[in-house]
């Protein structure tokens, strides 16, 4: 009759299909783990314009290149919204990754005004449009994108070490990426905005830039994964005197098109201490490494690579000793600030995008800059990086 027959757990099964205990719970299931977090792909943006050392004469030090190894950098005419919307742009090209997958932007700027410094020296209007968030979220709009988080930070050189921490720790696990969708992490440094150049220490130091980074998991097919995310942290520490705060200038020397002059008759711009940033940054760089190893439990011997922020081929020289007693002894990359000059929280991204395809196996990123202005500190951080075997078989891929 129908409806009739054997009971449901006696109904024949396909071979090998297991059998239901007869009594006690069911077997618990194995959880799958969480997909990891990596990166798939950088875009640079340059400024076309190009400030060589000979426009600055006499005020630069004789020995400048020598000890830095800077010969000329880049000045953006546009603000650090445009740029880092030419940045994404590019990377669009490159990748044809589609902003509909976008689930969350995170700008990075270190030119913008720091809020103890605007409260001092802006207009409450003039504020407003130095706060980071509020210019992710025009980044946001002038990409077209409506659901899409959108959040700025500054942090100056350590600025990339520490998005990548954010979203490493914090982002990624809240947003519940799916297969396809990613974040991205731009970088605008127009640092050109707020430097005196008729300081001899400090004009020729920084160049502008800006980069994008798509970060995903590597569960992402469609963005595959070349450089996992092994570690990211940036932190705080205290120094013995402030090294950097700002002011404002009077009667400044500005660089104009073509090779040109003009003058401010008042600007407001960074004042840095070089000499103790010099010493500073290197044991910095390699006390952050130390921490983030120490933190993903390995040892310094692991390290294949050493892409440290370039802010000079000295201090990067001085870092690469720093790390070498510590045991850290990867090969490490120096020279990059030739025609870019220090690009600041740019930095990381631009040197690993110049070196992608040497790259392989662990690869460790340290950062140094200075602290708030006027206290006594100093930013350290470091993003630890694995190539992943598809960037071992296929390197230049997203390079």
């Amino acid at each position: 009759m129908a409806g009739l027959g054997r009971p449901a757990a006696a109904q024949s099964r396909p071979p090998g299909y297991p059998r239901a205990p007869a009594h006690g719970p069911p077997a618990p299931m194995t959880a799958r783990p969480e997909p990891r977090l990596g990166i798939a792909a950088i875009a640079i943006h340059e400024p076309a314009w190009r400030l060589g050392n000979d426009w600055f004469g006499d005020t630069m030090p004789r020995k400048f290149a020598h000890h830095t190894g800077i010969e000329s950098r880049g000045i953006s005419p546009v603000d650090e919204v445009t740029m880092g919307l030419a940045a994404v742009r590019t990377l669009q090209k490159q990748t044809g990754c589609s902003l509909a997958n976008c689930r969350g932007i995170m700008l990075v700027s270190p030119s913008f005004i720091p809020p103890s410094v605007a409260l001092r020296h802006l207009e409450p209007e003039a504020r407003a449009a130095e706060r980071p968030t509020a210019a992710a979220r025009r980044l946001v709009a002038r990409l077209g994108l409506h659901r899409c988080r959108a959040v700025g930070i500054n942090w100056f050189c350590c600025g990339y070490s520490r998005a990548l921490a954010l979203v490493h720790r914090r982002w990624a696990p809240r947003l519940g990426l799916r297969r396809a969708e990613y974040l991205l992490v731009v970088v605008a440094t127009r640092i050109s905005r707020i430097t005196d150049y008729g300081c001899g220490q400090t004009a020729g130091l920084f160049g502008d830039m800006a980069s994008a980074t798509l970060v995903t998991t590597t569960a992402n097919r469609r963005h595959p994964v070349h450089f996992e995310i092994v570690h990211a942290a940036a932190e705080k520490q205290p120094a013995a005197r402030p090294a950097f705060d700002f002011h404002v200038g009077h009667d400044v020397p500005l660089p104009a098109a073509r090779g040109g002059r003009t003058r401010a008759a008042e600007r407001l711009v960074y004042s840095l201490d070089g000499m103790a940033i010099a010493e500073l940054a290197p044991r910095a760089m390699a006390a952050a490494t130390a921490s983030s190893l120490a933190a993903a439990k390995l040892a310094p011997a692991d390290v294949d690579f050493v892409v440290p922020h370039q802010a000079g081929t000295g201090i990067v020289r001085f870092t690469g000793m720093q790390l070498d007693s510590l045991g850290v002894r990867g090969e490490l990359i120096n020279g990059l600030v030739a025609r870019t000059g220090n690009v600041s929280a740019c930095s990381l991204p631009h040197a690993l995008a110049q070196t992608w395809t040497r790259l392989r196996g662990l690869v460790a990123c340290p950062t140094a800059a200075v602290g708030s202005p006027g206290r006594p500190e100093v930013l350290q951080g470091c993003v630890l990086l694995r190539a992943t075997p598809l960037h071992e078989r296929r390197p230049d891929v997203a390079a």
